[in-house]
């Protein structure tokens, strides 16, 4: 099967684009990285693409795609007050024009075979309020409504359209809300599970949307995040 991961060169895409190479698919990733890291992945097609700028019209892509993962994210937590309506903006760029951007240039290779599959990642703060998060949960709370409106539209071309949507994450990405460790057993307290997430949890998740096994599941938003969405840890 063909895979197009987009933002793949570390942390979540990259333990995507492992676990598809290791079961023997076809792997692309595009991400700005001019040296990503992709060790141990020789196999994997890299292109260095920046998603905040319109795609090239000769951008190439497979000729059928089985599935497209949209990884790009920000982490951009301050007081509202503090905000910028700028910085709004750059973080609905990334998280949801991005995406708008990639899904459009490569919607032909997605609807030509006989199904495939979405997958965009969004926020547990974009179901729950949490301090301070006022940007990144109104753009991630859009991938929501992206992702549920793109499932209704293209179920008729047999394209499934699934979103995952982590809780705080041990990545690259969220490096300085977890480096050191006081700060790691505040954010593991919050949770009901009494840890935060790994790069493993959530790759498992993208990678059963994006696999056969989740054949007849469309427009689902699944929450992957130590209970922080669903139950209380009081």
């Amino acid at each position: 099967m063909n895979y197009l991961i987009v933002g793949g060169s570390s942390g979540i895409g990259r333990e995507v684009a492992r676990r598809l190479t290791a079961r023997g698919d076809e792997v692309e990733v595009w991400a700005r990285r001019s040296e990503p890291d992709l060790d141990g992945l020789d196999q994997v097609v890299y292109r260095q693409i920046d998603i905040s700028e319109a795609l090239p019209d000769n951008l190439p892509v497979p000729e059928r795609l089985d599935g497209l993962f949209y990884a790009p994210g920000t982490i951009n937590l301050a007081p509202f007050r503090s905000l910028k309506p700028e910085q709004f903006a750059a973080d609905f760029d990334v998280n949801v024009l991005g995406a708008v951007r990639v899904l459009q240039h490569v919607l032909p290779a997605l609807t030509g075979g006989d199904g495939s599959s979405v997958v965009f990642v969004s926020t547990v703060a974009a179901n729950v309020g949490m301090n301070f998060h006022t940007s990144i949960a109104a753009a991630k709370g859009a991938i929501v409504g992206l992702g549920r409106s793109l499932a209704a539209e293209l179920a008729s071309k047999r394209v499934r359209v699934n979103v995952v949507a982590p809780s705080l994450t041990d990545t690259p990405l969220a490096s300085r809300l977890l480096d050191n460790e006081k700060k790691r057993e505040r954010a593991a307290e919050r949770h009901p599970l009494k840890r935060v997430g790994t790069v493993d949890d959530i790759a498992a998740a993208v990678c059963y949307f994006l696999g056969p096994e989740s054949q007849w599941v469309t427009g689902q938003v699944l929450g992957v995040d130590g209970g922080m969405s669903g139950i209380s840890g009081l």
